[in-house]
């Protein structure tokens, strides 16, 4: 499984599949995305493998939260990392080449989803805050 960033100057493969994946509708991802909800997959950072431009990734690292990886160059929000298990990551799936074969599997954070768009009645597990299940 590959992925890119919209420059295409960050270039990456995924060696094992993401089996989960879920939105996120914190106030930091919506302002990160400028998006109602943010679609990431959970992932083990020993999966990533850089084809190119790893140098150009960098880190916002908030006070609270995971750490948000983001090319350098063109913007494009690749990789979310927890800081206290750097192997506990997640990647975007809009800069994939192919979505995931799997169905989503939970929306975190709907205690600040956006008012503008509601969360549709899609029947996944919802979480007020961070979601309770390991990644």
């Amino acid at each position: 499984m590959t992925g890119r960033c919209l420059c295409e100057r960050v270039r990456f493969e995924l060696t094992e599949r993401p089996s989960v994946w879920g939105y996120c509708h914190c106030t930091r991802c919506q302002r990160r995305t400028g998006t109602a909800a943010s679609a990431s997959a959970a992932i083990n950072a020993s999966w990533l493998r850089f084809l190119s431009g790893e140098e150009l990734v960098r880190a916002y690292r908030p006070p609270d939260g995971f750490e948000k990886l983001f090319c350098s160059e063109c913007g494009s929000g690749l990789f979310s990392r927890n800081p206290q298990d750097p192997s506990v990551m997640g990647v975007r799936l809009g800069v994939l080449d192919e979505p995931p074969d799997v169905p989503p599997s939970w929306r975190q954070h709907v205690g600040s989803a956006a008012s503008w768009e509601p969360i549709p009645d899609d029947g996944l597990p919802r979480f007020e805050g961070r979601r309770t299940t390991p990644r």
